[in-house]
């Protein structure tokens, strides 16, 4: 228990002169600690039950079932990104030569061309990484091209449709595999 209670010490009678002073009797303390572990431990349970540990972070895609049917595309329409095997990055635009780019310059890209007059809402973007490419310039891309939407649909919102809305964007995005002749194209860059 928990308390004072303890052992009495007696005091011998000390030689010499007697003091006028009463001795005061120590008792001795003693405190238990089983009550205060147990209190902590119950307290550390309830709060590694009650408390949430991480989530992991996921990335959310829904990819569509694969079709090898050709879709016809104007070529005037479409801009492409290469990612090579060793993590250089590339872009086209219709039929002229990949150029290099980095990660950081691809917003700027996406935006200029989605706002073209002569291909506005109807740009087709297409990312071609090797694969061997590294998932997470894949995702930095994404990220980029994500951050660019925003200011592409702002800007296309404001112009009127026909019935005098504002015009929706009509993203067309899509993931697809390099081809020989592509990667030809930009392996000597």
């Amino acid at each position: 228990m928990a308390g004072g209670g303890g052992q009495l010490k007696v005091e011998r009678p000390k030689r010499g002169k007697a003091s006028k002073r009463k001795k005061i009797k120590r008792v001795g303390f003693h405190l238990d600690m089983t009550p205060l572990v147990d209190i902590t431990f119950l307290l550390l349970t309830f709060f590694m039950f009650t408390t949430t540990m991480a989530a992991p972070q996921v990335m959310e895609m829904s990819i569509p079932p694969e079709i090898e049917d050709e879709v016809e595309v104007r070529e005037s329409e479409l801009f492409q990104i290469f990612v090579r095997n060793d993590d250089k990055i590339f872009y086209q635009i219709a039929a002229e030569d990949p150029q290099i780019v980095e990660v950081k310059e691809i917003k700027n890209i996406a935006i200029r061309q989605n706002l073209k007059e002569s291909v506005r809402n109807r740009l087709i973007t297409a990312l071609k990484p090797d694969t061997n490419a590294s998932y997470g310039l894949i995702v930095n891309i994404l990220d980029e091209l994500n951050l660019a939407e925003i200011t592409i649909t702002a800007e296309i919102a404001k112009t009127l449709d026909s019935t005098g809305n504002p015009t929706k964007r009509q993203r067309r995005f899509t993931i697809a595999p390099i081809s020989d002749k592509e990667r030809e194209k930009i392996i000597g860059l």
